[in-house]
């Protein structure tokens, strides 16, 4: 039997998933051990995990170098990858917003070709041209984007919001929401089907914890 291969994202969302994939009867200690090892195996249930940047998830997925991803619906809308969203796990949860000065709140449609600074350049394009109907210029950045308004970079950013303290700590608020945030289980389309049994028995089983 072959290696059944799992990506996950480095950090709190892999601690989460361990919990969720122990529950199906695969051994995940491996995953809660405070090591540097990428690659975390149950030799048992012939399951291999692999530990990567949570952007890189879709794309191991969609290449077939892993089988099953666990990643953030805003990675997905982000890469545009082609490749199966199985499962909304309702876990790391948050908002893909709008945000900026308090000045600006109900100005936003009064601002002609505003700068939108952001980690998220297709998500904030399609917004803008699809849903708000808007010519904007997207400036994007890698780094911390609520500085941007602070300096005249841009008027306003496109980020997750969590808790919203950081936009709080920076003189900013939620302007607009764009859309919900959690993690979402991705499968490798051939995986789903030379491997449907063993992952169809997964996915049954996550479903009826979430149920």
């Amino acid at each position: 039997m072959k290696y059944l291969n799992i990506a996950l994202a480095k950090g709190r969302l892999a601690k989460q998933a361990a919990d969720i994939f122990a529950n199906t009867g695969i051994n995940t200690s491996g995953l809660l051990e405070d090591s540097r090892k990428l690659i975390i195996t149950d030799e048992e249930n012939k399951v291999r995990f692999f530990l990567v940047k949570p952007s890189d998830v879709p794309t191991y997925v969609e290449y077939g170098a892993a089988d099953i991803g666990i990643c953030g619906r805003d990675t997905l809308l982000e890469e545009g990858r082609d490749l199966y969203e199985v499962i909304d796990l309702g876990i790391g949860k948050c908002r893909m917003c709008v945000a900026g000065p308090a000045s600006l709140a109900g100005k936003l449609d009064n601002i002609p070709n505003k700068r939108v600074a952001t980690k998220y350049p297709n998500i904030s394009r399609e917004y803008y041209q699809r849903v708000k109907r808007e010519s904007v210029e997207i400036i994007e950045l890698s780094g911390s984007v609520e500085l941007a308004p602070l300096v005249g970079l841009s008027e306003v950013i496109v980020d997750i919001v969590e808790s919203g303290k950081t936009l709080q700590d920076n003189g900013l608020v939620v302007l607009e929401t764009i859309c919900d945030i959690s993690a979402r289980m991705i499968v490798n389309k051939v995986s789903m089907k030379i491997e449907r049994v063993r992952i169809s028995k997964i996915l049954d089983s996550i479903r009826k914890q979430l149920d």
